[in-house]
């Protein structure tokens, strides 16, 4: 089976299924800074992907208590001798918000990152670009993000898709992708595992 995936640290996971893994990508992170972040005003420190992690490592932080909403977020920031405090058990705004146990909140995320959740001050680290390329033949796709579900979507593509979490299933069914399974840990290892217990893993 001929696997689409949009980040190259994928491709060895994919292969070890016995897949054949082919590297498209749909979005590109141009940073909005690059000026110190200082987040010491605050009394948690919010980080929501592992993009805002590496952005914040590029341009220094400084944070009394950081918040990570998932393993793979965390591990970027550890990746950077970045300390994390807390990591939420369920990886979504939601599971921040119900494990934060309280004070003032700075949230370091995407520019167009949801607002709706967390009471917190915002800090834009970076934007998603779509891009349209064009997308190779493959009998399924790997998402890690709505706004790859998006693109890939706007290609004209009609791959079915595993996504990494209930939000980036919720964009691409929006956008007319079918999804065929929905990562239960929502990091790179739960999105491989969504792929190899789904029915899809078996074909070839």
């Amino acid at each position: 089976m001929r696997v689409l995936v949009t980040r190259e640290e994928l491709v060895a996971r994919v292969e070890s299924l016995g897949h054949d893994a082919v590297l498209c990508e749909l979005i590109r992170v141009e940073p909005l800074g690059d000026q110190p972040v200082d987040a010491r005003a605050y009394d948690w420190l919010v980080v929501t992907s592992r993009n805002g992690a590496h952005e914040l490592a590029r341009r220094g932080v400084t944070a009394n208590r950081v918040a990570a909403i998932g393993p793979g977020t965390a591990d970027a920031l550890a990746s950077h001798g970045l300390h994390v405090d807390l990591v939420a058990a369920t990886h979504t705004q939601e599971g921040l918000r119900d494990e934060l146990p309280g004070g003032s909140l700075l949230l370091a995320a995407a520019e167009g990152a949801r607002r709706d959740v967390l009471e917190a001050d915002f800090l834009p680290l970076y934007r998603t670009v779509e891009l349209r390329p064009d997308v190779p033949d493959a009998d399924v796709a790997l998402l890690m993000s709505g706004s790859a579900a998006r693109a890939l979507s706007a290609t004209g593509a009609r791959l079915p898709v595993v996504a990494i979490g209930p939000q980036t299933a919720a964009e691409a069914r929006a956008t007319g992708l079918e999804v065929i399974a929905v990562a239960t840990t929502h990091d790179l290892e739960g999105l491989v595992e969504a792929l190899r217990s789904s029915s899809w893993s078996s074909r070839s």
